[in-house]
């Protein structure tokens, strides 16, 4: 499977969806005009990869901020990876949080809660 690499911008996160290394990485601010647009390729990579994941995936989430429309497109890419978890496979979610923001801390105790993978909250310094 061919990574997928997007480059952040002021409005699109960073992204590196990596299959070898069993890495899925989405960093930055999420404000993207069309977020559904933005996020199916991403969506569609991990239906894929649910086919023959890594024997261990880590998800870093580093979102200094998201709108809601990509709230939404990140619990559909948490979805897919609670389906590769499900089917007997690690997932490890790393969700990262700057020390003063309690909003992100927040949304990813949320996420948390409605997925069934194994979280854990990082705090960075500003």
């Amino acid at each position: 499977m061919e990574p997928i690499i997007i480059e952040g911008t002021p409005k699109t996160p960073s992204v590196r969806f990596d299959a070898k290394q069993g890495l899925v990485e989405i960093k930055g601010r999420s404000i993207p005009e069309n977020s559904v647009e933005f996020y199916k390729p991403l969506v569609d990579w991990l239906e894929q990869y649910a086919g023959v994941p890594a024997e261990r995936t880590v998800v870093n989430i580093h979102l200094e901020y998201f709108n809601t429309s990509s709230s939404k497109c990140i619990l559909d890419v948490f979805k897919k990876l609670e389906a590769i978890h499900k089917a007997k496979n690690e997932v490890l979610v790393n969700w990262y949080y700057e020390e003063d923001d309690e909003d992100m801390l927040e949304a990813g105790e949320d996420y948390e809660s409605i997925i069934r993978i194994p979280f854990k909250m990082i705090e960075v310094e500003d």
